[in-house]
């Protein structure tokens, strides 16, 4: 576990980054990443900021080198770990859905199904709940092309706005789960920290005037 004085944060590159950044500056803590380095720290030195790969996030609070971590539900549920969510974020919301090409048939129940996804334990873990045999071909990224170049009909993705999936001639089938974005800490960090987290989650959440 990282020794610092400072309460560590660990932020996810991109949507999300923003939105927090913003979320925490309306409530008095402020920080920029300045020429492309990824730590930051306020200018009372009592938070330190990192800025990471979103399906790592997890790892760096799991280590305890971030105490806490702020990112959605998916990403969570991927890592396999257990955290202490301390506090619900009213920004950044998804959802995981079954896309693909517009006019694909929503699959029959029991229907074997092929799908490409980056979230293959939550496509896994879903789908046998309900029975429904799956394969899944395990992408990275532009998950999208799947459905276009033929390696799949469907795809299980976060989606947002739509734009990417129209812009594709796809459209979504099915939601499968909404996506809440969290603050997430490392319960042993939470034990040691726990009055100070406390206080930065009632400021967040306005509690404290």
């Amino acid at each position: 576990m990282l020794e610092t004085n400072e309460i560590t944060v660990a932020l996810p590159k991109g949507r999300l980054e923003k939105l927090v950044q913003k979320m925490f500056a309306e409530h008095g803590i402020r920080f920029e990443f300045e020429d492309r380095k990824l730590t930051a720290c306020t200018a009372d030195k009592k938070f330190r900021f990192f800025l990471v790969k979103n399906s790592d996030l997890p790892t760096y609070v799991r280590h305890g080198i971030a105490g806490i971590g702020i990112c959605g539900d998916d990403v969570i549920y991927e890592s396999g770990t257990t955290f202490t969510k301390v506090m619900k974020l009213d920004c950044g919301n998804t959802r995981m859905c079954l896309a693909g090409k517009v006019g694909t048939p929503k699959p029959k129940p029991g229907q074997k199904l092929k799908v490409a996804s980056k979230f293959t334990r939550f496509a896994a873990d879903y789908y046998n709940s309900i029975g429904t045999p799956i394969e899944i071909v395990k992408l990275n990224g532009s998950v999208e092309l799947a459905p276009v170049l033929g390696l799949t009909d469907y795809i299980v993705d976060l989606v947002e706005t739509g734009s990417t999936l129209t812009a594709n001639n796809l459209e979504i089938i099915d939601v499968l789960k909404e996506i809440s974005v969290y603050m997430i800490v490392n319960p042993s960090y939470y034990k040691m920290r726990y009055k100070e987290i406390d206080e930065l989650v009632s400021l967040l959440r306005g509690d404290r005037r």
